[in-house]
This record gives structure tokens, C-alpha cells and sequence, in this order.
């Protein structure tokens, strides 16, 4: 099974170009897509759909998406009918197998000045994959502040190791003569966290190192994958300064599981060779 997440910058790559196409070409063979930085009606990539141009490009996924941050430009008129032009910014999950259930989370923010804050959010959904139920997070964390980002991470994770005491989107559904939606343990989040490795951000999400440097997995702490897999390294950036000489870079882009689906950890790897936006396509496969 393979995932991957991609911020994909609103379409627009390191050549200043909006081509959605290439983006879907270099994560083709992903069972589960998970995008953030995805919109419609933004004037930097001329107001396209993203959302209907990639559900073409993929015919054959199940999609969701949420837009946390949802605002009005205007209203036209068009055949007599007032028509909204809104700017929706968020996140898209994609699978070749069936969505059980959705959650769209809204993560803790607060208002800023002079500096642009949007709502950020995490689209959640349980996977009907060949293996059984899988959960899986489709994440953006705000870009400016760390304060911020732990507490959203703070949240995030109350919500993912929570999940089963809390239900998941539905539960009781048997009083309306349906049946419940599964409640898997198991999930992967992915996304851009805007956080570095051993950052204040990322301790809080993954526990701090013992006396002898190392992580001990935790039912209470998330475990990087690419760090599990040893697979991080100064040339695992997975952004680059955009425009620019590409001398700019960072390891912005993470894969947490688990700790229970650790043991089915295969691979992980950044793709250096999509150049359809500032960031690049991190991949995780499960055996």
C-alpha cells in the first residue's frame, strides 16, 4: 500500500507555472493521496476548481475535501442569478478505496496582525483499504507562529490517540438501522507541519530523546516514519525557497503513524524530481 502527501501550492511550481497535470503524473501509482494547499476561486492560479480538475485527473479515487478557510470576494450576476466568487483554501484526501467516514477538523488558531493567518485544518477519513479499516490525516499547520503549531499538534494528536473514545464521526447509528462505521486504532498522518525535526513542534509531537538519544514508542506519541526508517538526512528537505536558487531549504513535510503500525513500516522517501510546487511529495508504503 502506498501513500503520498503533497502540498502542492496552489498548482504552481518552481517554474512559476500552474500544471496540475504533472502534479497528478508524479503521484499516479499513490493508493492514498493526501493534498494540502488546495483552491478554488484563488487569483494566483486564475480562480480554477483545483478541487474538479484533480477529481478528473483521478476518476478512479474516492475524494474529499475541506476548506477551513472559506471567505467571499464578490458576487456577479449571471442570467439573472447572484452568483458568489469565494476563495476556499484546505486540504484533499484521495483514494482508490472507499472513504467509511469524514471528519473535517478545524485546528486552534488565534487572530494576527499584519501578518496573514489563515484557518488551517485536517481532513480525517477511514479507509476501507484490502488490509482492513485504516484511518488517515491529511494535515497544513500554520506557517507562522510555533506557539500555534503546538497547539494544534496538541490537538491533533487528543484527537488521533483519542479516537476511539470519542467515536469517530458516528456512533449509535443503530437506532436510525444502519450499521456503525468502523473504529480503526491504526492511522497515518501526513501532511506539511511547517516544523523542522527536533524542533519545539516536533518534540511535542513525538516525545523528547532518552538519557541515550533515542525514542522508546509510546501509546501516547506519535512515530515519524522517516525517522523510524532512517531516512533522514541534510538531503531529505522536502521545500526549497521558491523563486530562488533552490540554496534555501527545509524539512518541512512529515509522516506520523502509530506506534502499534510501526512494525508495518516498509519504506519512505521524498521525491525530488516533482517540480510542481515549492514543496516535494513525501511517500510512505505499508507492507
Amino acid at each position: 500500500m502506498k501513500l503520498a502527501s503533497y502540498n502542492i501550492q496552489y498548482g504552481i511550481g518552481l517554474d512559476g507555472r500552474y500544471d496540475l497535470k504533472r502534479i497528478a503524473d508524479s503521484i499516479a501509482d499513490a493508493d492514498i493521496i493526501l493534498l494540502q494547499e488546495v483552491t478554488r476561486g484563488f487569483s494566483r492560479n486564475g480562480a480554477v476548481d483545483m478541487v474538479a480538475e484533480l477529481e478528473a485527473l483521478f476518476p478512479r479515487h474516492f475524494s474529499s475535501f475541506a476548506a477551513p478557510c472559506d471567505v467571499l470576494l464578490g458576487i456577479d450576476e449571471t442570467e439573472g442569478r447572484a452568483v458568489e466568487r469565494r476563495l476556499q483554501f484546505g486540504n484533499m484526501v484521495l483514494s482508490r478505496w472507499p472513504m467509511l467516514a469524514i471528519r473535517h477538523l478545524l485546528l486552534p488558531r488565534s487572530r494576527t496582525f499584519e501578518k496573514l493567518n489563515l484557518q488551517r485544518g485536517a481532513v480525517e477519513a477511514v479507509i476501507a483499504t484490502p488490509s482492513g479499516p485504516l484511518r488517515v490525516y491529511s494535515v497544513h499547520l500554520d506557517h507562522v507562529s510555533p506557539d500555534e503549531r503546538i497547539e494544534q499538534i496538541r490537538f491533533l494528536k487528543a484527537r488521533a490517540l483519542n479516537y476511539i473514545a470519542e467515536g469517530g464521526a458516528l456512533t449509535g447509528a443503530e437506532e436510525f438501522g444502519f450499521a456503525n462505521p468502523p473504529l480503526p486504532e491504526d492511522f497515518v498522518m501526513m501532511g506539511d507541519f511547517n516544523m523542522t525535526p527536533e524542533s519545539p513542534e516536533y518534540v511535542e509531537m513525538v516525545g523528547r530523546t532518552d538519557s541515550y538519544g533515542e525514542r522508546v514508542s509510546r501509546a501516547n506519541q506519535m512515530v515519524d516514519v522517516c525517522a523510524r526508517l532512517g531516512v533522514v538526512t541534510p538531503d531529505s528537505y522536502t521545500w526549497v525557497k521558491s523563486p530562488g536558487d533552490g540554496t534555501e531549504r527545509m524539512h518541512l513535510d512529515h509522516c506520523f503513524v502509530n506506534a502499534q503500525l510501526a512494525a508495518r513500516l516498509r519504506s519512505a522517501r521524498v521525491d525530488h524530481q516533482a517540480l510542481g510546487s515549492d514543496h516535494f511529495p513525501v511517500w510512505l508504503e505499508l507492507a
